[in-house]
């Protein structure tokens, strides 16, 4: 019988984790975040795109414990600013922005733009402690409001106006947005490949040698 593997989820969000750990609950694998280790250095998240910023967390985390290590890295890119805020989304109005002036600052550099078409999108990552790693991506698209609307969510959902549902992101349930969501999808099509994976991971990681003492 194959020994169960561990996966490192690279971050200290407690309700990220249970999102995973639920996800994958049907696989012989441990979920452990980061609280369950000790100090580590925090990765600067400088990369150009959101799968630079996956992999550069994932990769590090996995070497730092010499464990498989997941990863996520996701934004809102709107079409008429070249994709912006992008990769600077949680920081577009400054490094401790509040959501609401992230989402004032998107919502004045679009001004009366006709054009308002955006999408969400979300990249994951699982890395080994040798580098190699899979990547599973996904977007969802919708348009930007002029005005926000709605008290749930987080981010620039209450200016995320989704037409399948007539509604934005913050005016809709947490499970009404994980079945359309950008990072739902991307879960999901990781947990529905997840055998795969694991039989890669058991591929990419080092198989520890045992030896019996002889007196």
């Amino acid at each position: 019988m194959d020994e169960q593997l561990t996966l490192v989820i690279a971050t200290r969000n407690p309700g990220k984790t249970k999102e995973i750990m639920d996800l994958l609950k049907e696989f012989p694998i441990t979920i452990k975040n980061l609280d369950d280790f000790g100090p580590i250095p925090e990765v600067t998240e400088d990369g150009s795109t959101f799968d630079d910023n996956a992999y550069k967390k994932s990769s590090f985390t996995s070497r730092i414990l010499g464990l498989p290590a997941l990863s996520d890295d996701s934004g809102l890119c709107v079409d008429a600013l070249d994709g912006a805020p992008g990769v600077y989304s949680a920081r577009y109005a400054g490094n401790n922005a509040t959501d609401e002036e992230n989402c004032a600052k998107v919502l004045k550099e679009l001004n009366d733009h006709q054009n308002r078409k955006a999408s969400f999108q979300c990249v994951i990552s699982i890395a080994v402690p040798t580098g190699a790693a899979l990547t599973y991506e996904s977007s969802c698209d919708g348009v930007i409001l002029k005005h926000p609307k709605g008290a749930n969510g987080f981010g620039y959902d209450p200016v995320f106006f989704f037409q399948e549902f007539n509604k934005t992101f913050a005016q809709i349930s947490r499970e009404e947005k994980s079945r359309v969501s950008h990072r739902g999808k991307a879960l999901r099509e990781l947990r529905d490949e997840f055998d795969k994976v694991l039989q890669w991971l058991r591929q990419q990681m080092p198989v520890e040698e045992k030896f019996q003492c002889k007196e």
